[in-house]
């Protein structure tokens, strides 16, 4: 048994630090270090206007962590406590920034062993996929296929004539107070993003896990049928009764990415 498949059986000594890395920007990117003494480590990302310190990214690294592997949680730029400003788009830019993070964990002597992303973090992983080949296991958790679906219902049918007209739409809550603003720039840069053929260029040796509620009440669970027509090497998880964010489901959603990150890992080990 090597040093790192005995780890798994004894409680690791956990050390959990905040840690900065700066972006290809030059903003800072801040995150939780789950430190348990081995090389091996996850990233974990977030999903739209949610943070590092949200559910399932938290339990996710505490899962992690208590098999003795180290886990990375942390804020895309414009989010939580990292610089920069929000953005509607910004999926390729939050794609960079998980290359940012990754690069700061190699130079670091760490083994990037999984990628693993909730909601619009699970496009991240995915787009990071399809141009850095560096990492070979990917867990998308509710991450939206087709890009286009969901606009409406947050800017309104005229969307795109409104944010023509005006150059932005203010997002605002039921009591009228604005949220955020869209720019048209960053709108386009949603509807540019090509979900599929980021897909279709996932190389075949990088494997995938799409995880998927029943009843995601934000992202349909048909997209996640559509990760599984579109990647090579792709395996589909459906949680009959979960939410988008697994709320009454996260000791399960925690098994199911354990479970294959760690199957991936013990055959690489070999």
């Amino acid at each position: 048994m090597s040093e790192n498949q005995s780890q798994h059986h004894k409680s690791p000594v956990v050390e959990r630090k905040k840690v900065s890395i700066e972006n290809s920007h030059g903003e800072k990117l801040v995150g939780i270090l789950h430190e348990t003494g081995s090389s091996e480590l996850v990233v974990i990302c977030h999903g739209f206007r949610s943070t590092k310190d949200r559910i399932p990214m938290v339990n996710l690294a505490f899962a992690f962590e208590r098999e003795g592997i180290s886990a990375f949680r942390f804020d895309f730029a414009g989010n939580g406590e990292s610089e920069g400003s929000f953005q509607y788009g910004n999926y390729r830019r939050e794609a960079e920034d998980l290359y940012a993070v990754v690069k700061h964990f190699k130079a670091e002597q760490c083994c990037i062993v999984a990628v693993v992303g909730h909601s619009k973090g699970g496009n991240a992983v995915l787009l990071y996929a399809s141009k850095y080949h560096d990492v070979q296991t990917v867990v998308n958790i509710a991450g939206r296929f087709d890009l286009r679906r969901g606009i409406e219902g947050r800017l309104g049918r005229d969307f795109e004539e409104k944010i023509k007209q005006c150059g932005f739409i203010d997002v605002k809550n039921r009591k009228g107070k604005t949220e955020y603003r869209v720019m048209e720039a960053s709108l386009k840069d949603r509807l540019e993003t090509d979900t599929r053929a980021a897909c279709r260029s996932i190389p075949p040796d990088c494997s995938v896990l799409t995880i998927h509620g029943t009843l995601d009440e934000k992202v349909p669970v048909e997209d996640a049928s559509e990760f599984a027509k579109n990647i090579q090497n792709h395996n589909l998880c459906i949680v009959e009764g979960a939410d988008h964010e697994f709320t009454k489901h996260q000791s399960q959603l925690n098994n199911i990415v354990l479970h294959f990150v760690l199957k991936r890992l013990r055959s690489s080990r070999l």
